[in-house]
């Protein structure tokens, strides 16, 4: 059904779609990196992050400005970690279009938001991102990566190795973390949940079908003696 109102609102308002919106918030977080050498960088990540209590004194900005915090703070693994999204957004952005991943993206700042303000914990972009990295391998599951730039892994199987990671988060942690770890859920649920509801439909007609099928041979075979 959000696919529906989505299709409808893309036909009226795609010229309003911001056009490789990834490469922006990439930028954003490459800059922010960089600003955490400077005198005042150690202070810069509490000034973007999304602290709830902070917005309600009148600090706005950081309903929007925890998106650009970095996925790492390790200097090995920033440009690799910030590629990597890049190429998961650019190739969302390629499968969708623009005026959907813009809706996709924004819906995840949305989710973030929600829980962050119904725990009162400080939120970041990490479980947005897991929420790109899950549709990127709904749509692409046989996509390659090189883990250790040695070993050759399907995106399909470490989707499954984060699902594992949710879920332990769910039962397992914190409350405040359960409710974060709903949000790559939630959208993952209202981007691709009628594709899935439809997936399951197939397979129980199929298996019935089949049943049927064997039932109808065995029949024959009690005829036949």
């Amino acid at each position: 059904m959000l696919i529906k109102l989505i299709n409808r609102l893309e036909r009226k308002y795609q010229r309003f779609a911001v056009r490789n919106l990834m490469s922006y918030i990439i930028i954003a977080n490459a800059i922010v990196y960089l600003l955490t050498y400077s005198p005042a960088g150690s202070r810069l990540y509490y000034f973007l992050l999304l602290i709830p209590q902070l917005v309600l004194r009148g600090e706005i900005w950081r309903l929007l400005t925890f998106i650009a915090i970095p996925p790492s703070a390790s200097l090995l693994w920033i440009f690799f970690a910030l590629y990597f999204y890049y190429m998961i957004g650019s190739n969302l952005e390629h499968a969708w279009g623009a005026f959907k991943f813009n809706i996709f993206y924004f819906c995840g700042i949305i989710l973030t938001i929600i829980a962050s303000f119904l725990t009162g914990a400080p939120a970041t972009a990490a479980y947005l991102n897991l929420s790109l990295f899950l549709a990127f391998a709904h749509l692409y599951p046989d996509f390659q990566l090189l883990i250790f730039f040695i070993l050759p892994v399907k995106v399909k199987y470490l989707a499954v190795l984060t699902w594992l990671y949710i879920a332990y988060t769910v039962i397992f942690e914190p409350l405040p973390l359960k409710i974060m770890a709903l949000v790559p859920v939630v959208l993952y649920l209202l981007f691709f949940g009628d594709s899935l509801f439809l997936q399951i439909r197939q397979k129980r007609q199929v298996y019935a079908n089949r049943k049927r099928f064997f039932a109808e041979i065995e029949k024959a075979r009690q005829k036949r003696r």
